[in-house]
């Protein structure tokens, strides 16, 4: 199967397995139906095909790795509804649809935020998989989400609001808003393959230039895309006095850095050879993704 087609049947394969996930999710009738509205509305899961790209790299099958595709994308999509709400950035627009605030009523969407979080553990701690396999797993995606990753970033993105960040303060925002969450979908498609150590340095290394480019190309389209071609609110980072890339840099030096994060991420993935194409072509789409 080529590259691309084994990009898409994981896209398949993930799409499943969240709607699997989210099938039992009973207890309280508009709960649930607010958590599939966050989850089964669309959207890249750049993060779950770093799980089943890196783990087919290391020889890993989509059995050993559904668990961790799906919990990180469950984190990701929990970090949405509670980033949309009046609270954090206020947006109304998110995938083409009503954010979930907008769609529910804001105390559901918190109390959806909250169940997409824990639901992500409890997929883990079911994860068909070695008992030590999955508390690396676990500890990977909590120290992602929390204090030391994504919580941290969002906490930095708002206290920066309205004043101006030197770059180095803008880059390490972003690594733990945006970067953590997608180094630890590579790091968890390698602890799901069992994965030598050797191998974690140079996954880290892509994994971290692809977070930076992944935010700087959201940065940039910001400024130069629309609404129907987002999905979501255009234009909103300056309207809200955001640090970002092209008003730090300018469009034509974040799109310069851009291609010198993508010679990086080439760098970091040459050691594993044509195992490591699937990654390629996410970096690739990263860089020049449209929305």
């Amino acid at each position: 199967m080529s590259t691309e087609g084994l990009i898409a049947a994981w896209r398949a394969r993930c799409e499943t397995a969240l709607a699997r996930a989210l099938s039992g999710t009973e207890a309280a009738p508009r709960l649930s139906e607010a958590m599939r509205h966050a989850v089964l509305g669309g959207g890249k899961r750049l993060r779950p095909l770093l799980v089943y790209a890196t783990g087919h790299a290391f020889g890993a099958g989509g059995e050993s790795l559904d668990a961790p595709a799906t919990a990180v994308e469950l984190v990701h999509a929990f970090s949405l509804v509670h980033d949309d709400l009046p609270a954090m950035d206020d947006d109304e627009l998110r995938r083409g649809r009503p954010t979930v605030h907008v769609a529910f009523d804001e105390a559901t969407a918190i109390l959806a935020g909250d169940a997409l979080q824990a639901l992500a553990f409890a997929v883990l701690a079911e994860a068909p998989l070695p008992a030590e396999a999955r508390v690396a797993l676990v500890r990977e995606l909590a120290l992602a989400s929390g204090i030391e990753g994504m919580c941290a970033g969002q906490a930095l993105d708002m206290d920066a609001t309205g004043r101006t960040l030197a770059l180095p303060g803008l880059e390490r925002l972003h690594s733990l808003k945006t970067g953590a969450l997608i180094r630890a979908a590579v790091r968890m498609g390698a602890l799901a393959a069992g994965a030598p150590a050797a191998a974690s340095a140079g996954l880290d290394r892509y994994a971290a230039a692809l977070g930076l480019a992944f935010q700087i190309r959201d940065d940039v389209l910001d400024v130069e895309g629309d609404a129907a071609q987002l999905g979501k609110t255009a234009g909103k980072d300056a309207a809200q006095g955001k640090n970002t890339y092209p008003g730090m840099l300018g469009l034509d030096a974040s799109r310069a850095r851009l291609g010198e994060l993508q010679s990086e991420m080439e760098s970091a993935l040459a050691p594993f050879g044509a195992d490591a194409d699937a990654l390629r072509v996410l970096a690739g789409f990263a860089v020049a993704r449209a929305s």
